[in-house]
């Protein structure tokens, strides 16, 4: 019979964690903490099992960039509550819309490669799944998907259709980001697993980040939580998780694994696992909406990326697509919000902040917040609905920044 365990025992596992110094932060990184680098303190890291305890979140993970070089992570709580498996530094978390910015740096390399147009329409290159009877998805680029100017819905069950002419206001849209997907995809060949792992993953030492779904991606991925009561007595359900062990048999039966399945494949794997409910984009497994599985030390190693450096590497894309990336082009609340390729930004006392945040089913919540100029970024994970609250306030006491808007 499985134990159940109330929150008073989860914040006793919390302060051992933190206590006892396993929070996986590197020896070689331990130095004084203070705003300028943006590593957690002392104080807060002693505070954090008790805002854990008060937000109802078993489990983080947290990473950070200084000097545009990733400088100390920590991981605190559990990944599951009634099990009260520890999180560790090799734990995965679903980075929730935290993946629209990774995968627009991938679309910025096929750019500097000249494979892709940011302002061809995307039909050129191939249509929407289920376009509906709507001129303007003739106009939609790869440069409105990533600032967000589709006019497309977030999701639709329905044929796709415009809410507003292409480039004409902010509409966040995962549906646009999934029309992408298909666009790289045909370009490329070959799934976005095996091209994400190519362009990015691989030679970013990304060795933790997956699109995919196997046995050992199972074991080491957190489970999401509700608010409490209810997360104290039982887990909600995990989509990502049934939807992954759903589709399991057809690897060995196909002889392909789910990390380089096309969105064809996805298509036809839902179909054929599960007759009764039509396949819909919302429920890929595979998605660049919000797919990405991966730990907060390798988003980190792709925050640096963002960062202006000397000597990068020649597979990184070019300055001016890095430029391009934190560059704002579309204003959501006047000059302080906008959207730029991938990433939102935010003016803040001493300059701009690249940043995302992301929500998947309302059980996974993450954050992500960068300084280019100064090198310096922190990335937040969390396995509960309440996370959002959480990772503000751990931002906020490692930076000494208020975020005052949300996006996901």
């Amino acid at each position: 019979m499985t134990r159940m365990f109330g929150r008073r025992a989860l914040l006793a596992g919390s302060a051992a964690l933190a206590a006892g110094g396993t929070a996986s932060a590197r020896a070689e990184t331990r130095c004084p903490a203070d705003r300028d680098s943006w590593i957690p303190s002392g104080e807060l890291l002693q505070e954090l099992p008790r805002l854990m305890r008060i937000a109802g979140v078993p489990g983080v993970a947290i990473a950070v960039v200084d000097r545009a070089k990733p400088a100390w992570s920590g991981s605190f709580g559990v990944k599951n509550m009634l099990t009260r498996a520890p999180v560790r530094e090799d734990t995965l978390f679903e980075a929730a819309s935290m993946t629209k910015p990774v995968f627009a740096y991938v679309v910025m390399r096929l750019v500097d490669e000249k494979r892709l147009d940011l302002d061809k329409p995307l039909v050129a290159y191939r249509p929407p799944a289920n376009p509906g009877n709507d001129p303007h998805l003739e106009r939609i680029t790869a440069r409105h998907v990533l600032e967000h100017s589709t006019g497309l819905p977030n999701w639709s069950s329905e044929p796709l259709v415009t809410s507003q002419p292409p480039g004409s206001g902010f509409t966040y849209s995962g549906e646009a980001f999934v029309w992408l997907q298909m666009v790289v995809e045909k370009i490329m060949g070959a799934g976005l697993g095996s091209v994400m792992q190519a362009k990015l993953f691989d030679p970013a030492g990304m060795s933790r980040s997956s699109f995919g779904w196997d046995e050992g991606i199972a074991n080491s991925l957190v489970f999401g939580h509700s608010e409490p009561p209810e997360g104290e007595q039982k887990l909600p359900r995990q989509p990502t998780r049934e939807m992954g062990d759903r589709l399991l048999p057809l690897v060995a039966k196909w002889r392909k694994p789910i990390a380089s399945w096309t969105y064809e494949d996805s298509v036809a794997a839902m179909r054929e696992t599960d007759r009764k409910t039509p396949p819909s984009t919302h429920r890929l497994l595979v998605n660049t909406a919000g797919g990405l599985l991966t730990t907060a030390s390798d988003y980190a190693k792709f925050m640096v990326l963002m960062m202006g450096r000397p000597n990068r590497a020649a597979w990184e894309v070019s300055d001016a697509s890095r430029q391009a990336m934190l560059t704002p082009r579309l204003e959501i609340r006047g000059r302080d919000i906008s959207r730029a390729l991938g990433w939102e930004i935010e003016q803040g006392p001493s300059g701009p902040l690249f940043q995302h945040s992301g929500s998947n089913y309302g059980i996974f919540k993450t954050l992500g917040v960068g300084d280019a100029r100064r090198g310096r970024a922190i990335i937040v994970f969390t396995n509960a609905a309440n996370g959002n609250a959480l990772a503000a306030r751990i931002v906020r006491e490692a930076t000494g920044i208020d975020r005052l808007k949300s996006l996901v």
